[in-house]
């Protein structure tokens, strides 16, 4: 079975013809030393995972045939990932382990305290892609542009409840098996913690939960993941 796998924005049917464009088939020739005849994985995050075969390929662009499906279309839960970005690095890595543990999309957002005033979306999305590439999901998660969270806030629907993770409940670890199914919202806040303000309008937030993460007051990082893999290990599709 072929092992690289490449996410196209294409439609994918038995038989179809892909074109790839110049970045693509750099990575496919030049980094993976793949050529003509050879077989990778393509998925488009709608149709599955697929089997394709390398047609043509060259410095500007190449071609590849769908041969057949590999894996259905498998879409993760009704998950978001709200944060406040940090340091570039940092910022890339809880984008990719939130694309990898199932987040189904990711909004950056500007509190009071964060650090960071802007983000290259672009950038994020392109690592979103590589995450889901490599960890064998056939989903990407759209990666929004950076918005302020009292604007985000303004306009959210209280059907979705919001899963905040509080520094400040600094405490055993909660489960959250008792918590409803739906679709929900994990909230990372920034670095600098939250202002007062902020606190207040979130407490006062019915589809609110607040939950520890545990004895140690953790980075705003490894906070998304753990949040992530509480979720997921309750009300997720880990079960």
């Amino acid at each position: 079975m072929a092992k690289i796998r490449l996410f196209i924005d294409h439609p994918l049917a038995e038989g179809q013809g892909i074109e790839l464009n110049a970045d693509q088939s750099h990575y496919l020739s030049s980094v993976m030393r793949q050529g003509a005849g050879d077989e990778i994985l393509v998925f488009n995050g709608q149709d599955g995972e697929w089997l394709a075969r390398i047609e043509r390929i060259a410095k500007r662009g190449g071609a590849l045939e769908a041969l057949r499906q590999t894996a259905p279309q498998l879409n993760p839960p009704d998950l978001w990932l709200v944060f406040a970005p940090i340091k570039k690095a940092r910022t890339d890595f809880i984008v990719e382990k939130a694309a990898e543990m199932g987040a189904a999309r990711i909004l950056p957002v500007q509190t009071d305290h964060t650090n960071s005033e802007r983000i290259r979306q672009d950038r994020l999305q392109a690592h979103a892609v590589e995450a889901a590439e490599q960890c064998g999901g056939t989903h990407v998660p759209e990666v929004c542009d950076l918005v302020p969270l009292s604007r985000l806030l303004d306009g959210w629907d209280a059907g979705r409840r919001i899963l905040w993770a509080d520094e400040a409940l600094a405490g055993p670890a909660q489960v959250l098996s008792g918590l409803p199914r739906g679709p929900w919202a994990i909230l990372i806040g920034p670095e600098g913690g939250w202002s007062e303000s902020e606190r207040k309008r979130l407490s006062a937030m019915d589809c609110v939960t607040r939950i520890a993460l545990g004895p140690r007051i953790l980075r705003a990082d490894t906070a998304a993941v753990a949040s992530l893999a509480l979720w997921q290990a309750s009300l997720g599709d880990w079960r």
